[in-house]
C-alpha cells in the first residue's frame, strides 16, 4: 500500500533555497559517512595482528595440554550462549578456545538463531517505538497501525543484515563470522580490539583478513532495506547513513561481547 508523502498547504520555498538546503543536508550525511570510513580504516590498521592466536592447524599438530576436568585455559571467564540470560550470544568464542572452521550449515544456523530467537523481537520493538515517537516517517500515520508499519520494517532490517553478514557473504568469502574474545590486556586495548572486529575478521584458514562480510554485507542489507521504505528515503545518502549506523551498532555489540565474560563472572557471580 502506498502512502502519499505530499503535505497540503505547505509554504512555498524558492528553488535556490531548497536546493541549498538539500546540498547542505547531503554534505552532512557524506561528512558522517567519510568520518566512519576513516575510523574503520584506522581500526583495521590497529586491529591487524591484535587478535588472539588460535590457528586451526594447532588442533592437528599439537595435542592440547592436559587440564583438570572442568577447568578452562588460564582460568579465563567464559562466554555464555546468552547475555543476561536473554540477549543471543551464540557467535561469541571464549578466550583461547580452539574451534574448527565454520561449516556452511553452522553459518546458516547462527544467522537463523540471531534472527528468529525469541529475544530477537526486543530490538525491532524498541526501534519501532522510537521511530514512531519521533515521527520518522509521517507517511505511516499514527496509532497501532503505524506502529505495525514501523515494527515489521525494523524486524526485516534486522533479519536482512543477519543473513547477509553472518551467512551469505561469509559463505562466498570463506570468512568466520564468530567473535573471538581477546580477554587479555587493559580496557583500551580490549576495546580497540573489539571495535576493530568490524573491519578485521578471520577466514576459514584462521588468518586475519579484511571483514568483507561485515562491510559489504551491511551495505547490501541497507540497499535491500531501502526498497520497502517510503520512496523519499530511497537515496544513496540515506542508504550510506543506514550502512554506517549498522556497522557502528555491530562494532558496539562486539565491545559488549568482549567484556561480558568479566561482567558475568565478577558482578553477577561475584568471582574474581
Amino acid at each position: 500500500m502506498e502512502y502519499d508523502s505530499t503535505v497540503s498547504g505547505s509554504v512555498h520555498i524558492p528553488g535556490r533555497i531548497l536546493r541549498s538546503s538539500v546540498v547542505a543536508s547531503q554534505a552532512r550525511v557524506w561528512s558522517r559517512y567519510l568520518l566512519v570510513v576513516l575510523c574503520l580504516l584506522l581500526l583495521a590498521i590497529r586491529g591487524m595482528g591484535q587478535g588472539p592466536v588460535n590457528n586451526f592447524a594447532d588442533i592437528s599438530q599439537a595435542p592440547p595440554a592436559p587440564q583438570p576436568q572442568g577447568a578452562t585455559p588460564d582460568d579465563q571467564p567464559q562466554q555464555t550462549k546468552r547475555i543476561l540470560g536473554i540477549i543471543p550470544n551464540f557467535r561469541a568464542v571464549s578466550t583461547d578456545e580452539k574451534l574448527p572452521p565454520q561449516t556452511l550449515r553452522e553459518k546458516f544456523v547462527d544467522a537463523t538463531q540471531d534472527s528468529f530467537d525469541y529475544s530477537s523481537i526486543f530490538i525491532p520493538a524498541a526501534l519501532a517505538a522510537y521511530s514512531q515517537g519521533t515521527r520518522q516517517y509521517p507517511e505511516f500515520g499514527g496509532g497501532l497501525a503505524a506502529y505495525g508499519r514501523y515494527f515489521w520494517r525494523s524486524a526485516v532490517d534486522q533479519t536482512d543484515e543477519n543473513y547477509m553478514v553472518e551467512f551469505v557473504f561469509p559463505v562466498f568469502t570463506h570468512e568466520d563470522a564468530r567473535y573471538y574474545t581477546l580477554g587479555r590486556g587493559g580496557f583500551f586495548r580490549r576495546t580497540g580490539y573489539a571495535l576493530s572486529r568490524a573491519v578485521v575478521t578471520r577466514n576459514d584458514a584462521a588468518r586475519e583478513t579484511f571483514n568483507i562480510s561485515e562491510i559489504v554485507g551491511a551495505g547490501a542489507a541497507s540497499g535491500i532495506s531501502s526498497t520497502y521504505y517510503p520512496s523519499r528515503e530511497r537515496s544513496f545518502g540515506n542508504t550510506a547513513s543506514e550502512w554506517a549506523v549498522d556497522i557502528g551498532i555491530d562494532a558496539l555489540s562486539f565491545v559488549g561481547r568482549e567484556f561480558w565474560p568479566d561482567i558475568n563472572r565478577r558482578l553477577i557471580h561475584g568471582k574474581g
